[in-house]
C-alpha cells in the first residue's frame, strides 16, 4: 500500500512537472481564459456559460472587440419593470452588422452573438447567398413575462434580456432572407439553406435555439438564448 501511495505521488508530481494541459489549444484548455476568436468547442461552450457569473471577464471580452465589429455601452444594473431586474447588461447599437433597432441584452448573450456572427453567420452568408450579411431585423431581447405569457409557466429568458429574436437577414447585394417567408421556400433554395444552416450552427453557441420547426409562435423568427436547457429545434 505504501508503494502504491508513493507511485501515485510520483505520477502526480510528474504530471505537474510536464503540465500536458499547457500544450492544448486554448479553445480546448479549461484553464485558458476565453477569447472572442476561440473556435467553438465543448470547452469554449462551457466557458461561455461561465460568463454568467463573471461580469468583469464578460465585459472585458466585449471591450476587446474592434469598434467596427461592436458598438456597445455597458449599463449599470437597473429594474425597468418591477418584477424583472436586469443585471450585467449592455446596450448594443451595432455589431459587424446594423440592426433595425438597438437593443439591451445580457453580456453573455452579446458575447455569444458576436462570436456566432463572425465565425458562422458571415461565412454562411457568403456560402449560400454569395454576399456579405449587413443587417438584421429583430423583435428584441427584453420582455418581462413568462414563456408564452402563461401565468403558470416559468420565466422567459427574455425577462433577463438573455434571449434574442431574429426575424430576417439583409445582404450587401440587396437580398433579404426572412424566417417567415423563406424557411420552406423551395423556389429559392439558397435562402432556405441559409436559414437551416444558420439554425444548425447557432446550436453550438446558444443554450436554446428555436425556429419554425419548433412551434407556431416561432414561425416568423429564430429565438436564441443563453439558457442551459440544450434545446435545438
Amino acid at each position: 500500500m505504501v508503494k502504491s501511495l508513493i507511485l501515485m505521488i510520483a505520477v502526480a508530481i510528474l504530471i505537474w512537472l510536464i503540465r500536458p494541459w499547457e500544450s492544448l489549444p486554448p479553445e480546448w484548455n479549461p484553464w485558458a481564459p476565453l477569447a472572442m476568436h476561440h473556435e467553438m468547442t465543448p470547452v469554449t461552450r462551457w466557458k461561455l456559460n461561465g460568463l454568467k457569473d463573471d461580469r468583469e471577464h464578460c465585459r472585458a471580452l466585449l471591450a476587446s472587440v474592434p469598434e467596427d465589429r461592436l458598438d456597445h455601452l455597458p449599463l449599470e444594473d437597473y429594474t425597468p419593470v418591477a418584477e424583472c431586474p436586469l443585471t450585467n447588461v449592455v446596450r448594443v447599437t451595432r455589431t459587424g452588422v446594423t440592426f433595425n433597432n438597438r437593443f439591451t441584452a445580457s453580456c453573455p448573450l452579446v458575447v455569444a452573438w458576436v462570436m456566432f456572427e463572425q465565425q458562422q453567420l458571415q461565412p454562411l452568408a457568403n456560402e449560400h447567398v454569395g454576399s456579405a450579411l449587413v443587417h438584421i431585423d429583430h423583435y428584441g431581447t427584453f420582455a418581462c413575462r413568462n414563456i408564452y405569457h402563461r401565468e403558470d409557466a416559468r420565466r422567459s429568458q427574455h425577462a433577463t434580456a438573455s434571449a434574442f429574436d431574429v426575424a430576417a437577414f439583409r445582404f450587401a447585394d440587396g437580398t433579404r432572407v426572412s424566417v417567415l417567408d423563406d424557411w420552406d421556400n423551395d423556389d429559392e433554395p439558397a435562402k432556405k439553406d441559409f436559414l437551416r444552416s444558420t439554425r444548425d450552427a447557432a446550436c453550438d453557441y446558444f443554450g436554446t435555439v428555436l425556429g419554425p420547426d419548433y412551434n407556431q409562435p416561432h414561425e416568423n423568427h429564430f429565438h436564441f438564448d443563453t439558457s442551459t436547457f440544450g434545446v435545438c429545434h
